[in-house]
C-alpha cells in the first residue's frame, strides 16, 4: 500500500507526494526514487515550517476518541532488563538525559509525573494508512531538556529505545524546533490509565505535528546531539537507515 503525507505543502506535485511515505520496498529500493524523495524533503519541511510556525496540531474533544487505538511499531521488548523493569511497575527505571547538556538528567517515572503535565487528545496518522484518536499525558519535552540545559552546539534530540527491530536497536530523531514545540511530550499515560507494553511503557514520545513512525516508544535514554551522522546508519532512526523513510515526516 503506497501511504502519502496528508499533503505535501507548497507543492503541486501530488504524484510525487503520493510516494514521499510510501511503505513499497520497491519503490525504496530504486535509488532514483529516493533521490528524488530526499530532494524533496528539505522542502517539504521548510514549507511546513514557513507556513505553520509553532500552531498546534489540532486537538479533539474525549467524545471524539477512538473506541480502540491499535499499537503501532513493536508490541513487545524481548529484553530481559526491560521485561523485569516491567513486571515490577518500572520501579527503579531512570531516563538518562545526556549528551551536550549541561546537567546530565537521571529521571525516575516519579519525577516525570511530578513535573507540569500536558494532557492533549490528538490524532495519530500512520504510514500503514490508519488514523486513531487518543488521550496523551506527559511532561514537555522541553521542559526536561531545559533542565538539563543545552550546550550552544545542540541541534538534534535523539530518542535511545528498549526494542529491537531487525536485530538493530531501535531509535528515532527530532531536531529542537520540534522538541520544544509545545505538543511535543514524553507521555507516561494514554487514555487515562498508564502506558501499556505495546503502546510504549513506561514514555513514549509524542511529537503530534509527524507522522506515527517518529513517535518513538519504549523511550531508554534521550542523547542531545550536534549531527545525526555517527548514529547507526546515520539518518536519523531506524525506519529512515533501513527501510528508506524520510527523516522528517511532517503532516
Amino acid at each position: 500500500m503506497i501511504v502519502s503525507r496528508r499533503k505535501l505543502i507548497g507543492m503541486g506535485a501530488g504524484a510525487a507526494g503520493g510516494l514521499l511515505l510510501s511503505g513499497c520496498d520497491r519503490l525504496n529500493d530504486s535509488p532514483a526514487v529516493r533521490d528524488s524523495l530526499a530532494s524533496a524533503e528539505g522542502l517539504t519541511m521548510r514549507s511546513q515550517r514557513l507556513l505553520m510556525g509553532d500552531a498546534l496540531a489540532r486537538e479533539f474533544s474525549e467524545a471524539e476518541m477512538s473506541p480502540s487505538f491499535r499499537v503501532n511499531g513493536s508490541s513487545r521488548v524481548e529484553d530481559s532488563a526491560y521485561r523485569r523493569l516491567l513486571g515490577s511497575g518500572f520501579a527503579g527505571w531512570t531516563l538518562q538525559v545526556g549528551g551536550l547538556v549541561h546537567r546530565p538528567l537521571a529521571l525516575s517515572l516519579d519525577a516525570l509525573k511530578a513535573m507540569p503535565q500536558r494532557t492533549q487528545i490528538t490524532r495519530h496518522d500512520c504510514v500503514e494508512g490508519w488514523s486513531a484518536i487518543g488521550k496523551w499525558q506527559g511532561p514537555q519535552l522541553g521542559a526536561v531538556l531545559g533542565t538539563a540545559g543545552l550546550l550552544p552546539n545542540a541541534r538534534y534530540v535523539v530518542f535511545h529505545c528498549a526494542d529491537v527491530l531487525d536485530g538493530k536497536p531501535y531509535y528515532e530523531s527530532i531536531d529542537l524546533i520540534d522538541a520544544f514545540h509545545a505538543q511535543t511530550i514524553l507521555a507516561w499515560r494514554m487514555n487515562d490509565a498508564p502506558l501499556s507494553e505495546g503502546h510504549g511503557a513506561p514514555v513514549r514520545l509524542r511529537v503530534e505535528r509527524q507522522l506515527g513512525y517518529k513517535h518513538a516508544k519504549f523511550v531508554m535514554r534521550i542523547e542531545v546531539t550536534q549531527s545525526l551522522a555517527a548514529l547507526y546508519g546515520g539518518k536519523g532512526g531506524h525506519w529512515e537507515d533501513y527501510r528508506g523513510y524520510q527523516w522528517y515526516a511532517g503532516i
